[in-house]
């Protein structure tokens, strides 16, 4: 049996980078077949980035500034990214809306994790709107994406309760939870193509 080839991510992060941390350690642990190869961040000051460095990763600094618009920025990513061969882009806390340059390019193979369970509570402040809005239960999604704005096909999703005292913040601990076990495993799944996208609906291949 011909061996399976690793899995070479790259991840786009602007801050803390928890959620690449999350991947790194599972990597680290035998659990996901993948290389990161490059860690960007459009913030140069991102703390993501620091965690990058002391896992040897290799770090690029991608500013914003300097480009006529979103498509000749992402054009930029998008040569970066090839030049590390990645078959994977994973957003961890990238906070920019992504072009059909950057789409295109990578067409089922950007995944991006929303801290809500989508389609309900698309954008930002996720969180607030699930409180305003009174639901019981919240969570966060993992989802290929597409050219919309947390419009892509569902991949994995996980459920948190909402308490009645729950505040912006303590809900966004509770789904960070989930989300550093969620979006690992989706990698994993990926990295052991047993990911196949239908229209707009994800099968889980056994």
């Amino acid at each position: 049996m011909a061996e399976k080839l690793t899995c070479r991510l790259a991840v786009l992060v602007s801050g803390n980078g928890t959620n690449l941390q999350a991947i790194i350690d599972s990597i680290a642990a035998g659990e996901i077949n993948a290389v990161i190869t490059c860690v960007i961040s459009n913030q140069p000051n991102a703390f993501a980035m620091q965690r990058a460095r002391q896992h040897g990763i290799p770090t690029v600094i991608h500013e914003n500034i300097g480009f006529a618009d979103r498509r000749a920025y992402d054009a930029a990513t998008v040569e970066i990214l090839r030049s590390h061969q990645v078959n994977l882009v994973v957003l961890a806390g990238f906070m920019r809306i992504l072009s059909d340059v950057m789409v295109d390019a990578f067409p089922h193979a950007i995944m991006n994790i929303h801290p809500a369970l989508l389609p309900a509570f698309q954008g930002l402040h996720a969180q607030r709107q699930a409180l305003d809005y009174g639901v019981r239960f919240s969570g966060c999604t993992v989802h290929f994406v597409d050219g919309g704005t947390d419009t892509g096909p569902i991949i994995l999703q996980a459920v948190v309760p909402v308490d009645q005292d729950d505040t912006e913040e303590t809900l966004s601990h509770k789904i960070q939870h989930e989300e550093h076990r969620l979006f690992p495993t989706a990698v994993k799944l990926f990295a052991e193509g047993r990911l196949q996208v239908t229209g707009r609906s994800v099968r889980i291949l056994p």
